[in-house]
């Protein structure tokens, strides 16, 4: 393993001298502001040799299994074929509880779209029904209507929001907590891959010291949920909150997001509804998903084949 130490004004000053001297594959290993601005502490893992073995007979055609449904790209994909599903994924992958909030406020960051604000709502439900109401803080001064969709949910649910877009306002707005109280924190939607919009929620985590969790859609291209969650890794994201895990029937993206990170599974949303929207992901219940989507597919497919040939 390659490990360095870079040192910059900024954050995202440092993150391009890591991508620019160790590549896009570099992990974060630890992170820490100075006198002078931050300093950081990048690796990156050899690459593993190649090993050819010889010929010794032709390889059988293997028919595409259940897995192929979902575009899993194919390292990911040999790994989860090594064993039955549940423990493969138990094995490539991290499941772990979302952070409450309790001990350290709870912050959704993720890109614009892609239900943080709802997730914000589903949580603070939870909360409520339980008998702790935390304390919630919008940091979206951006999006038209960002902050009343929030106060909407909000004072149906008897919840004070706090809407606080600057560091000085987020850092006010904290001092509002109860002991003990749970804090969730929403944030502006984010592109990663923009280095002033990287620095401002770096920033706010900073001030907030907040447990971060990235929300991304389930559905997307695999690769490019590679990538958004390697740039929020990067920013302190460790935990993964899937959404529209009901709708998308391609899981592909969830599992590679979680892998290329490395971020924790913790929650998926699953519906719309606000006091029953949200699922905990286990390798048990991710396979169960992962293998009836699949047949499902399949089955459409072969239906839609069928009708064709006999038309």
């Amino acid at each position: 393993m390659r490990v360095k130490l870079f040192q910059a004004a900024t954050m995202a000053e440092a993150m391009a001298q890591i991508r620019a001297e160790l590549g896009a594959d570099a992990i974060i290993l630890e992170q820490h502001r100075t006198r002078h601005g931050v300093e950081v502490t990048a690796a990156l893992e050899p690459d593993e040799p190649l090993l050819i073995q010889p010929l010794t007979a032709a390889t059988p055609f293997a028919a595409p299994g259940p897995l192929d449904f979902h575009n899993i790209p194919q390292e990911l994909l040999q790994l989860l074929a090594r064993t039955p599903l549940e423990q493969s994924l138990a094995e490539a992958l991290s499941f772990a509880p979302l952070p409450s909030g309790r001990e350290r406020p709870l912050l959704l960051c993720g890109p614009p779209g892609v239900g943080k604000t709802l997730t914000i709502a589903k949580l603070t439900a939870r909360l409520v029904l339980s008998g702790t109401p935390p304390l919630v803080i919008t940091t979206d001064g951006q999006r038209a209507g960002a902050v009343e969709q929030l106060a909407a949910f909000t004072r149906v649910m008897g919840v004070t929001l706090a809407v606080a877009p600057t560091q000085a306002m987020l850092a006010k707005a904290l001092t509002h907590r109860n002991p003990g109280q749970p804090v969730l924190i929403d944030t502006a939607g984010c592109n990663p891959f923009n280095a002033d919009q990287a620095r401002q929620l770096h920033q706010l985590v900073i001030q907030a010291g907040a447990d971060m969790a990235l929300v991304l859609p389930a559905g997307l291209d695999a690769a490019e949920a590679g990538d958004l969650a390697r740039a929020f890794a990067a920013l302190g994201a460790r935990h993964l909150l899937p959404t529209r895990l009901d709708a998308a029937r391609r899981l592909g993206s969830v599992l590679m997001a979680a892998k290329a990170g490395p971020l924790s599974l913790t929650e998926a949303g699953i519906g719309p509804e606000v006091a029953d929207g949200l699922e905990t992901l286990t390798p048990e219940g991710l396979a169960s998903r992962l293998l009836s989507s699949a047949q499902s597919g399949l089955a459409q497919g072969g239906a839609a084949r069928s009708g064709k040939e006999t038309a």
